[in-house]
């Protein structure tokens, strides 16, 4: 892995813990020399994740749509910043600069990146590993959420190990990196449908 997208919101919760969650994700990206590619916010647990990037040593490639450039969130200080018109650029180009992705506890937005992400695989767009950080068990309905999409024939069987979880960043990047790409759609034949 060489480039890791990570999904995160732009919020900073009352509990100190997702901060320091972000702030752990980035120093771990930096320290194994894995280029930390985001929303390009400096506010919230994006800003946390590529401070402290930076602050190890890492590369930080931020990415933003150009509507919240002006409203002064975006991280002048990332190694890049690339200002795109709109949030599908946006996801594109996680998806082009990445080699897996990783999500944080987040909102809205960070569950439209996730679900997108993991679509995505399922398709055949890419065949890269999409992670969930499932810390102080932040994702625990989510991911029984996920397993009974697949127990019930939602998610088919050769795409239900597309979610990769762990509960703390180191693990959940070896897990990433020793990711064995799935039979996509896209490779299907009607029958296997």
């Amino acid at each position: 892995m060489k480039a890791l997208a990570v999904y995160c919101g732009s919020a900073t919760p009352e509990d100190t813990r997702y901060i320091k969650l972000a702030q752990e994700v980035g120093r771990t990206l930096a320290q194994r020399d894995i280029t930390t590619v985001y929303g390009g916010g400096r506010l919230g647990l994006m800003g946390a994740v590529a401070d402290a990037a930076l602050e190890a040593g890492g590369k930080v490639i931020g990415v933003i749509p150009e509507a919240l450039t002006g409203s002064e969130v975006a991280h002048r200080g990332c190694t890049e910043l690339h200002v795109v018109k709109n949030m599908h650029e946006r996801k594109a180009m996680f998806t082009d600069l990445s080699d897996g992705f990783v999500t944080l506890p987040g909102g809205v937005g960070t569950m439209d990146e996730l679900w997108e992400a993991i679509s995505w695989a399922q398709l055949g767009y890419h065949n890269k590993p999409v992670g969930l950080l499932n810390a102080f068990g932040f994702y625990d309905d989510l991911i029984a959420f996920n397993r009974k999409m697949g127990e019930t024939g939602f998610i088919r069987e050769a795409h239900r190990g597309i979610m990769v979880v762990a509960d703390e960043i180191g693990a959940l990047v070896d897990k990433l990196d020793a990711y064995e790409p799935h039979k996509t759609i896209f490779q299907m034949k009607a029958e296997d449908l």
